[in-house]
C-alpha cells in the first residue's frame, strides 16, 4: 500500500501542509529508511515525486514493485494500492 503526502498531513491535522511532509521525509537518512518506509509516500496522482531523494532515480519504484505495488505507466495504481490513514486517536 501507498499513501500521499496530503493524507499524512491531514491525519496530522495540517491538511494544507503536504509539502512539509515531503521535507520531513527527505530528511530521513538512508539508514532510517529501513524503519521509516518513505518509498511508500507518493503524490496525489501516484507519481514518485520523491524519487530523486533515493540512492538512484529507480530505487523508489523498485522498492515498491518488490512489495507488489503495480504501476500504470509512471504512476502507482492508486485505485488498487492507496491507503488512507484513519484517525485512531
Amino acid at each position: 500500500m501507498v499513501t500521499t503526502y496530503g493524507h499524512i498531513a491531514a491525519i496530522l491535522g495540517a491538511r494544507s501542509s503536504a509539502r512539509i511532509v515531503g521535507y520531513a521525509l527527505n530528511a530521513v537518512s538512508l539508514e532510517q529508511r529501513e524503519i521509516i518506509p518513505c518509498h511508500r509516500v507518493v503524490n496525489r496522482n501516484g507519481e514518485l515525486s520523491g524519487k530523486m531523494h533515493f540512492e538512484t532515480p529507480y530505487a523508489m519504484r523498485q522498492a515498491l514493485e518488490n512489495e507488489g505495488v503495480e504501476f500504470i505507466g509512471e504512476c502507482v495504481n492508486m485505485a488498487k494500492h492507496l491507503w488512507i490513514p484513519e484517525d485512531s486517536a
